[in-house]
């Protein structure tokens, strides 16, 4: 942007020592330019893979760079096993108890019932034998404690056999399903992240840039390739303040460009708001016609040959 506008400027100031202004003359100046899409790396690996030259056109899809990613297979393939255990887990517990498990509890229900049973008798033939004093207290005791200890075992039990029958707890599905749920977000980024170490083309146009080297460590944030996107170029060039109010988005006008015999007739597709540079001084009236506006003049597709960089002129309409 800094050589262009110091091209520009250098244009400008020509013709100032000519004699004549852009404003007098009812030109807008610039250069031919390509919409720039730089892709950037995302992690710092190496580069494996140049497929395509620079210079060279591409299409959406064509892959530009490739980066190794076998320690992100590492991670996407942990993160699956995650989301199996999760489902695992999940689908555990929606089934329930098995059958063996329910048997098996039913088996200690009866075996605590029958300990029970034999622990009663044991205590009231005691107490016979105390009233005879045959056996001693302490022995009616011990009894008794084996009947309530007994007792508090068979609760245990149908107390387990309960808890497989009646299935499992509503918050425990829910918190199955929860991390089952963050799982698949985890895999889901992950892949993204290993996807993202296959460059590809977003847009057709031509491979401007490689700025990394086959086996080369890429770093984090840095454009690994830049494309010229687009068939036709746009002239990006500076309107004079008085002639602003003259242009508006979709209008047609001729585009002078160097090398050229005949003008193209182009498009504008964008006009700023703002001025792309001001004087130091005050804006008095005499002096606001200094202010520029960039703006920018799609060609037709007919000039997709034409190379970014050369030098324009845009005739503007009439003041009147």
């Amino acid at each position: 942007m800094r050589a262009i506008t110091g091209l520009i400027t250098l244009g400008i100031l020509g013709m100032w020592l000519a004699g004549c202004t852009p404003h007098e003359q009812g030109l807008a100046l610039g250069t031919l330019e390509r919409d720039r899409v730089a892709h950037t790396a995302t992690v710092n690996e190496v580069v494996v893979a140049l497929p395509i030259p620079q210079g060279q056109a591409v299409r959406q899809g064509d892959l530009l760079v490739k980066l190794d990613d076998r320690q992100q297979q590492a991670v996407v393939a942990r993160a699956e096993a995650d989301v199996t255990r999760a489902q695992a887990n999940l689908e555990k517990l929606r089934n329930g108890a098995r059958e063996e498990e329910v048997a098996a509890a039913q088996a200690r229900v009866a075996g605590a019932r029958a300990t029970l049973v034999d622990a009663q008798q044991t205590y009231r033939r005691n107490q016979d034998l105390v009233a005879r004093r045959m056996v001693s207290q302490a022995e009616l005791d011990r009894a008794l404690a084996n009947r309530d200890a007994a007792d508090a075992t068979l609760r245990s039990a149908q107390e387990e056999l309960r808890e497989l029958t009646n299935g499992t707890r509503e918050e425990d599905l829910r918190m199955a399903e929860s991390e089952l749920a963050a799982a698949d977000a985890v895999l889901a980024s992950e892949r993204k992240r290993l996807a993202d170490l296959t460059i590809l083309a977003t847009r057709d146009g031509v491979l401007d840039n490689l700025p990394w080297n086959l086996g080369e460590r890429v770093t984090v944030g840095s454009p690994v390739a830049v494309v010229l996107a687009g068939k036709a170029p746009y002239a990006r060039v500076y309107v004079p303040e008085p002639y602003r109010v003259h242009i508006q988005v979709g209008q047609a006008l001729s585009v002078k460009i160097d090398g050229l015999n005949n003008p193209i007739e182009g498009q504008v597709r964008w006009v700023s708001n703002e001025p792309a540079f001001t004087p130091y001084y005050a804006l008095n009236q005499s002096e606001r016609s200094r202010l520029m506006y960039l703006a920018e003049v799609q060609l037709p597709d007919s000039a997709a040959a034409l190379p970014n960089g050369v030098p324009v002129q845009v005739s503007l309409p009439s003041e009147e």
